[in-house]
């Protein structure tokens, strides 16, 4: 008989782990329940159907794989989605959503679904599909409240109405919420990381609009952002973040007109005072606006010779709309100010030649038609005593 012992077998050392099958005995019974009536079942075709089909439910519930007693305990150990992904989960700890607690608190199944039915993205009924993630983020950011709604800025209204969300309707190369915020490490857009920080946007609208990004690069705008300027425009500034809507719209050429006028008040002034504002005003947009005249994303100071309003190119611009215009013709000035000595001498006198004639001429007339009033009230009743 040799010395040497036989090592024992691998399955004498430690039990087999319950197959599928043998959690599907329990779980796949619609009444099956916990102490507290939630529902534990695992429908067997909504978990073929899902990404997780080719695992073990061991493989998850990593407590069950050494069980031997069924049921198994009521409470078993948190399933951590990190242990396969874990660049996601790094992602969503370090995002706003990680940082949020308790109720509130955003978890993996908040947005892929319930854990034993999560698709994958390419497929259309996945919550995390292109055509589908709008509605996903909706849960949260509707602004409607409910028993136990998360409540987050009401955005998705907005969206819903927008450019891009029209567009989604036709292809998916549209962009949709993940596109500007990304998926996991969502970040606030106070963050200098975040892909929706002001500076950032250019960038991040870039990756659809490439030509717009390349002609608002090299403009005054994207120098001021560049230098750190808090109220410098970018691509939201004007078009906003959420609610975008057609640049050929009449609603949106003639709000794009305020929309300059919140940083260039006086110019807004005095473009309302010109015949190009009072026209608009009146709700008209065949008629110049600002992007007409200075373009909407290649915007220069009008010392710069590559302006469309620079000495050198008036001209050109302005024969956009007035073909037969001549070099006198840019010497209107679009923008003359008529309380601004100094700027339009002119206007400026003119106009307080003017408000001085319609001041005496309303106070000559008021004047005559009160007197004229009183001696009709005031004066003789009768002809024969106006005659005395």
């Amino acid at each position: 008989m040799s010395g040497v012992l036989a090592a024992p077998s691998v399955s004498a050392q430690q039990p087999e782990p319950p197959s599928n099958d043998t959690c599907q005995t329990c779980h796949a019974e619609p009444s099956m329940t916990r102490a507290d009536g939630r529902p534990v079942v695992v429908p067997p075709d909504r978990f073929a159907s899902s990404i997780h089909a080719t695992l073990s439910c061991v493989d998850c519930h990593t407590d069950l794989a050494k069980t031997t007693d069924f049921p198994h305990p009521e409470r078993l150990a948190p399933v951590s989605c990190a242990a396969c992904h874990d660049e996601p989960a790094a992602g969503l700890a370090r995002s706003v959503h990680g940082m949020l607690s308790g109720a509130a608190a955003l978890q993996c199944t908040s947005c892929h679904g319930p854990p034993h039915e999560i698709r994958p993205s390419s497929d259309f009924q996945s919550r995390t599909h292109k055509l589908q993630i709008a509605e996903t983020c909706a849960q949260c950011h509707s602004g409607l409240a409910g028993p136990g709604a998360r409540r987050g800025p009401a955005v998705a209204p907005m969206f819903a109405d927008s450019i891009h969300a029209v567009a989604l309707e036709r292809t998916t190369v549209a962009p949709t919420c993940t596109d500007c915020h990304r998926s996991h490490d969502i970040l606030r857009k106070t963050d200098a990381k975040s892909p929706v920080h002001p500076p950032n946007i250019p960038a991040t609208c870039g990756t659809c609009h490439a030509n717009q990004h390349r002609l608002f690069s090299d403009s005054v705008h994207a120098q001021e952002l560049a230098g750190g300027n808090p109220r410098a425009p970018q691509c939201a500034s004007c078009h906003t973040a959420h609610r975008m809507a057609a640049t050929a719209s009449d609603q949106w050429q003639l709000s794009a007109v305020e929309q300059c006028g919140t940083c260039h008040r006086e110019a807004l002034a005095t473009y309302r005072d010109s015949f190009h504002g009072q026209v608009t005003a009146l709700g008209f947009t065949p008629v110049a606006k600002c992007a007409d005249c200075h373009e909407s994303h290649r915007v220069f100071r009008v010392s710069d010779v590559r302006s469309s309003v620079s000495p050198q190119n008036g001209l050109t611009t302005c024969r956009t709309c007035h073909p037969s215009a001549t070099a006198n013709f840019i010497q209107f000035q679009p923008h003359a100010n008529k309380d601004d000595p100094e700027r339009s001498p002119a206007l400026y006198y003119a106009a307080r030649v003017m408000n001085a004639l319609l001041l005496g001429v309303f106070l000559f007339f008021g004047g005559h038609t009160l007197l004229w009033f009183a001696r009709e009230r005031l004066g003789p009743s009768d002809e024969g005593e106006r005659r005395g």
